[in-house]
């Protein structure tokens, strides 16, 4: 069973809050609704009362649950790729530089948090039955894994190891996605440093030079 996911109401805005913010705030609390209760048990009523608003005000922005539904999922998504695209351009050009800044960003405090991988959840679970949300997401994941297999390869050559970067990538990236998933549904989720060494075991494997099971290796960059 997953965890219990705490949320708190919103701070209300001022009255004259501009359209934008009125929506964003919003939209934080519909990631905590989701959170707390999943899709199908969403109402309307319930993000009106995290953000501390009227339901008729969360009807005015959004009109309904699945127009609500439709742009916290591309909210979280330009989220997430701001975060690990802000990471890389941060990160020096060396490849093993460059994958630790990936990695890194998965489990940034402002995108690996209870409530934020709760929602993801929610979403992924939908995904196959809601074509909608495979087209929203689909250009910003091929995007990362096109980032992350280009990465991968420049390390495979680096090295001289017998790897296809796609399958490399491929690891990585799932191995990431297992620890996000254990977060939710461990009766206690480890800590975020553990789930980031976890991480790192897996590219210890495929990349020793450049990784240990505690992170990386910057003397090696």
């Amino acid at each position: 069973m997953a965890p219990l996911v705490k949320t708190k109401k919103s701070t209300p805005l001022p009255r004259k809050a501009t359209r934008q913010f009125r929506q964003q705030q919003l939209i934080e609390a519909t990631i905590a609704a989701l959170a707390q209760k999943g899709q199908t048990r969403l109402k309307l009523q319930d993000v009106a009362e995290i953000a501390g608003l009227s339901y008729g005000l969360v009807n005015f922005h959004f009109e309904t649950k699945e127009k609500l539904l439709n742009e916290t999922l591309r909210y979280l998504s330009t989220e997430y790729r701001a975060n690990w695209e802000q990471a890389l351009e941060a990160a020096s050009k060396n490849p093993a530089a460059q994958l630790n800044a990936l990695i890194q960003a998965d489990f940034d405090e402002k995108i690996f948090t209870p409530v934020r991988v709760m929602a993801w959840s929610t979403y992924w679970g939908e995904a196959q039955s809601r074509p909608v949300y495979l087209q929203q997401c689909g250009a910003n994941d091929l995007e990362y894994i096109k980032v992350m297999e280009g990465i991968c390869a420049r390390l495979i050559t680096d090295t001289g190891l017998p790897l296809k970067a796609d399958r490399v990538a491929r690891v990585i990236r799932v191995t990431i996605e297992g620890v996000w998933l254990d977060m939710i549904t461990m009766s206690q989720p480890y800590a975020r440093k553990e789930a980031l060494r976890t991480v790192y075991t897996c590219a210890m494997a495929f990349f020793p030079k450049y990784f240990d099971g505690n992170g990386f290796k910057k003397s090696s960059a």
